[in-house]
């Protein structure tokens, strides 16, 4: 990896990461900000994840991307220290693929001292790609990089699509709940009982619930009283850009 790396297209940002804060629930505050990509380019415009993830991640394309994300995300967490804003970590996307790589600790290591950035102040955000990942050298590499203080959060859990348990193969510190399971949240008895019942199969494994798509403060009572202590979403707040971040911390 390179900090050198070419982040411009046409005086735009050829990769843009938006910023969203997950809260922590029972003090309001903003505990972690978790990005999210967006490709400026010059025939498509503004191209969000779902329209470019699965594409890139059939070629090498997506480590290139990765690299590009990486460099942002640690110039964001400098920014915001700069700005003396509170929060934990930000994360950043990291394709599966790029676990694969037996040097893969040391790059991100090496890349983090470069920038100056602590590696607690990082969080890699995984997809449920992870699980069709058959090396062994992909989980001993998220152990390897956990065992230097970096955070990982596999994304997206309790979708239809969800093999659940497949996340006992990977040890992870937080599992961020999909939006199609915390829909149900305080519909009725059954269905509090069976969001329960993954957030306790999460923590568990030893993993920090975060509940996404948490539109109002009843849901978000209810989390609380399940042990998940944190929720992104609606209520905690939508994405924005860095500078807009940057002038609104500390209100948080």
């Amino acid at each position: 990896m390179r900090s050198d790396v070419q982040t411009t297209v046409g005086g735009m940002r050829a990769v843009e990461l938006y910023y969203r804060p997950i809260r922590n629930i029972s003090a309001g505050n903003t505990a972690f900000y978790q990005s999210q990509t967006r490709l400026n380019t010059p025939g498509l415009g503004v191209l969000m994840p779902e329209n470019f993830r699965d594409v890139s991640e059939i070629t090498q394309q997506c480590l290139n991307l990765f690299e590009l994300e990486m460099f942002q995300a640690m110039q964001a967490v400098t920014t915001f220290n700069e700005r003396e804003l509170l929060f934990n970590w930000i994360s950043v996307y990291m394709p599966a693929k790029f676990l694969r790589d037996i040097e893969a600790e040391h790059r991100i290591l090496e890349e983090s001292e470069k920038m100056g950035v602590h590696s607690s102040q990082l969080c890699f955000a995984l997809s449920e790609k992870l699980f069709e990942e058959t090396e062994s050298v992909v989980a001993d590499n998220i152990k390897k990089m956990r065992n230097r203080g970096f955070h990982f959060m596999l994304m997206d859990f309790g979708s239809i699509s969800s093999p659940i348990m497949k996340l006992s193969e990977y040890e992870v510190d937080y599992v961020m709940l999909s939006p199609e399971l915390t829909q149900y949240i305080g519909k009725d008895e059954r269905s509090d009982s069976a969001v329960k019942s993954l957030i306790d199969f999460v923590t568990g494994l030893g993993a920090e619930p975060v509940a996404d798509g948490i539109s109002n403060v009843h849901q978000a009572e209810i989390l609380y009283e399940f042990e998940c202590h944190y929720c992104a979403g609606e209520l905690a707040g939508k994405y924005m850009a860095e500078r807009y971040i940057r002038r609104r911390g500390k209100e948080d």
